[in-house]
């Protein structure tokens, strides 16, 4: 089973397809221009790039200082997409996010003022510091692509996904996400601590004079057009998917339903979404079908916050991953 969150590189390209080529060729165009900016988190571009063409949304979950901000702020540069950045507090309320009606002194009505939720790419920074109260001001905007304020529904913009960040390790002042919440997210990335290697490039990058909060001066330019991300959107949609491929996915959530280790199980939303980012991977890696190696690729960061474990396997010390990881060795593979 290989997760490509984690940086393994891709299956060989099969399609033929110019058009598909061209769009393909793009998106690596994209991931060069990251690679200016970020060093050693390759997996993690490869989940946001399928993150976009599956019109989903992605946590990112790492210690301070593992670039998750910066590799969100590289790829809106590589796209040229709108970004804005909510850095969430305790105080935060759910009209800082959507926006607001304001009186306008001069008409002497209210009008609608726009929150930074109406931008392509919402960073969403350190997401569960913020109570659930305004936590829950994303989910329509996440779900529906819309927010409804004062009885009326505005569209957000296109494309639109919520990358938001959290630190695993602290617990102090944060509020746990609601379920919900969490089942929207297409993925949970997890970016570790890089090895040594990586980690003397990013000094000697920084001794030669680069500056985290200057992309241009970074080289960062944009790589894909609006048009051409959306033709990769609809390329990576129409891949297909055989009945046995479809059968083995609902088989997968159905084990962790009946999972000795499991309380919540993944739900049909969580089948939905797999099958969605399994289609991007294929796609990105040349497939005109998605086959069970794409699936068990995707099938880490797409339900690993989607599944809870029981309290007496959490004080055993068993993760998610690994609960998934032995799901896949039990269920069968279809020939």
């Amino acid at each position: 089973m290989t997760d490509v969150t984690t940086g393994s590189s891709a299956a060989p390209i099969h399609s033929q397809d110019h058009d598909s080529t061209a769009l393909r060729n793009a998106l690596a165009r994209v991931r060069t221009e990251v690679g200016k900016a970020v060093v050693g988190q390759d997996g993690a571009v490869t989940g946001l790039i399928i993150a976009l063409l599956a019109r989903g949304h992605v946590l990112l979950e790492g210690v301070p200082g593992v670039a998750k901000t910066l590799l969100v702020r590289s790829l809106s540069e590589a796209l040229s997409l709108d970004t804005k950045r909510i850095q969430f507090t305790p105080d935060l309320m759910p009209g800082d996010v959507t926006g607001s009606l304001v009186y306008d002194g001069r008409t002497g009505g209210f009008e609608f003022r726009e929150g930074p939720v109406f931008t392509n790419i919402l960073l969403a920074d350190e997401i569960n510091r913020t109570p659930p109260k305004t936590q829950s001001a994303l989910l329509e905007a996440m779900e529906e692509r819309q927010v409804s304020v004062d009885g009326v529904s505005r569209q957000l913009p296109d494309p639109f996904i919520v990358a938001a960040t959290q630190n695993p390790i602290e617990y102090e002042g944060t509020y746990a996400l609601p379920e919900a919440q969490l089942d929207r997210f297409l993925l949970k990335l997890t970016l570790d601590v890089p090895p040594r290697d990586t980690e003397v490039e990013v000094l000697r990058r920084h001794a030669a004079g680069f500056n985290p909060r200057d992309l241009a001066a970074a080289g960062v330019t944009p790589a894909l057009s609006a048009a051409e991300l959306h033709a990769a959107r609809a390329a990576a949609a129409s891949v297909g998917a055989t009945g046995d491929v479809l059968a083995y996915i609902v088989d997968l959530a159905r084990a962790t339903r009946t999972s000795p280790s499991v309380k919540l199980g993944v739900s049909p939303r969580g089948t939905t979404a797999l099958l969605a980012a399994s289609k991007a991977w294929a796609w990105l890696s040349g497939y005109d079908s998605i086959t069970p190696d794409h699936v068990q690729a995707m099938l880490l960061p797409v339900w690993r916050h989607r599944v809870q474990l029981r309290p007496e396997a959490e004080l055993e010390g068993v993760g998610v991953d690994a609960i998934l990881r032995s799901i896949v060795q039990q269920v069968q593979v279809p020939i």
